[in-house]
């Protein structure tokens, strides 16, 4: 598991070494913050399923790689509650998305990628799960943005799927 979470670090260090040896932040890079609601949505191979609500904070870095595209890696904190019978049941983790973003037009753009997600409860069998994003962003600002994202799980002994509203601010 540890394995695993160096690796998506080495990978997203080298990414930001190689895009700033390209060009400083005039020639497209940018680093940013982004936090907003996350629903999650838990299904269960055995049947059954369950959501909770909560929010994400973190941080981003986004480069120029084409005209019209541009690759966002980042790290995110989550936390979500739901009450079972009066008992608040926390699920804290932390995720590494990495997007590609293609703007289609001045202000609106696709976003999608893979993401890891790593969970931060000690009782969990299956602390790593992988999922696929999707979602758009509008820029309202050139630094301030609205970005709506589905975050699908495709790994794990339940699948766990995020809807994500955030907002986010560029350096």
């Amino acid at each position: 598991m540890k394995k695993i979470i160096l690796t998506m670090a080495a990978v997203l260090a080298l990414t930001f070494a190689n895009a700033q040896k390209k060009g400083d932040s005039s020639d497209g890079m940018k680093f940013g913050v982004k936090g907003g609601l996350d629903l999650v949505s838990v299904k269960y191979n055995g049947g059954g399923s369950e959501s909770l609500t909560g929010f994400f904070v973190g941080g981003f870095a986004e480069f120029s790689i084409a005209d019209q595209f541009t690759l966002q890696p980042g790290l995110n904190y989550h936390t979500a509650t739901k009450s079972v019978n009066g008992v608040d049941v926390k699920a804290n983790f932390l995720s590494i998305p990495v997007l590609v973003k293609y703007q289609i037009a001045e202000k609106f753009n696709v976003l999608a990628g893979p993401s890891l997600y790593y969970s931060l409860e000690s009782n969990d069998t299956d602390k790593t799960r992988f999922n696929l994003d999707l979602g758009a962003s509008y820029d309202i600002t050139d630094n301030f943005f609205v970005e709506p994202r589905y975050s699908v799980g495709l790994s794990g002994d339940a699948k766990v799927s995020h809807f994500l509203i955030g907002v986010g601010y560029k350096f």
